[in-house]
């Protein structure tokens, strides 16, 4: 498996092909990689909705808090886990197809 250095990616967001270096990964390699990077994600998505929580939570009990944060934690945490999920809901649609396909 190929895999594409990140910092060929442009301040544009554009792939600069000048700037590509491939390095190879063993299928056990890829596997560890992929599991960190999908660990990471979830404490991410986690560490979002705990951080919410902890607002909400000060704001129940008449603690100082400014509502805008409470707001803005809330909606951050919503954003996050809304883009797990149809994140997970590709993997399985793309995992669905390649089970359909006939070898």
């Amino acid at each position: 498996m190929q895999g594409i250095n990140i910092n060929a990616v442009n301040s544009f967001g554009k792939l600069d092909l000048n700037r590509i270096q491939t390095q190879s990964y063993t299928p056990y390699e890829a596997q560890k990689s992929f599991a960190s990077v999908l660990k990471q994600s979830i404490e991410k998505v986690n560490e979002a909705q705990v951080n919410s929580d902890s607002f909400t939570g000060r704001l129940a009990r008449g603690e100082n808090v400014d509502l805008h944060q409470v707001m803005i934690a809330s909606q951050k945490a919503s954003v996050t886990m809304q883009t797990a999920l149809e994140v997970r809901n590709k993997v399985v649609e793309a995992y669905q197809e390649m089970m359909r396909m006939s070898v």
